[in-house]
């Protein structure tokens, strides 16, 4: 198995799961968030626009292209590529969500199939939004990890909301 291999297999399943969980949200439900806390949290609109279009497939393909497209350039700052939740858009439909969902995934996908095995250990790079020079396998690879933490986040508005979720619609056993 080689180092592409591994990132295309944990896309996949990531991938995967955020579908079904985000699926399981209705168009009526966009709107709500936790209701507690002092945390700033996204509604369920926001964070499945979250996962379906920032999450994974831009930024891959931002590390394995360097084109972070007009609005995020690299000397933006973390301001720019990590915006308050109140500022984040909203899907209008769940099936809109998924559709932008499999968008992503096509070109996280696409990205990764074009990377060459070899680069993915000899180029390193910073990321716009700061932190450590890592290579770009470590990079992608915390990219895919981003989408799983909101997989994560999705999973919990799901029980929070009351719904009958367990570890196997996490973890995709």
């Amino acid at each position: 198995m080689t180092l592409k291999d591994v990132l295309t297999e944990e896309a996949e399943t990531t991938y995967e799961i955020t579908r079904k969980l985000a699926a399981a949200f209705g168009d009526a439900e966009l709107s709500w968030k936790p209701p507690t806390g002092a945390t700033e949290w996204m509604t369920v609109g926001q964070l499945l626009m979250h996962c379906a279009s920032f999450a994974c497939g831009k930024a891959v393909c931002g590390f394995v292209t360097g084109d972070w497209g007009p609005s995020a350039a690299p000397d933006a700052g973390a301001a720019a590529h990590v915006p308050a939740a109140a500022a984040l858009p909203s899907v209008g439909s769940v099936s809109q969500a998924l559709a932008l969902l499999e968008e992503d995934r096509r070109l996280a996908l696409g990205c990764i199939a074009a990377t060459r095995n070899a680069d993915l250990l000899a180029q390193r790079t910073l990321a716009p939004w700061g932190g450590p020079v890592e290579t770009l396998f470590q990079h992608l690879l915390h990219v895919i990890a981003h989408l799983a933490q909101h997989k994560g986040q999705l999973f919990y508005y799901l029980k929070l909301m009351g719904r009958e979720v367990g570890t196997a619609d996490l973890w995709g056993a």
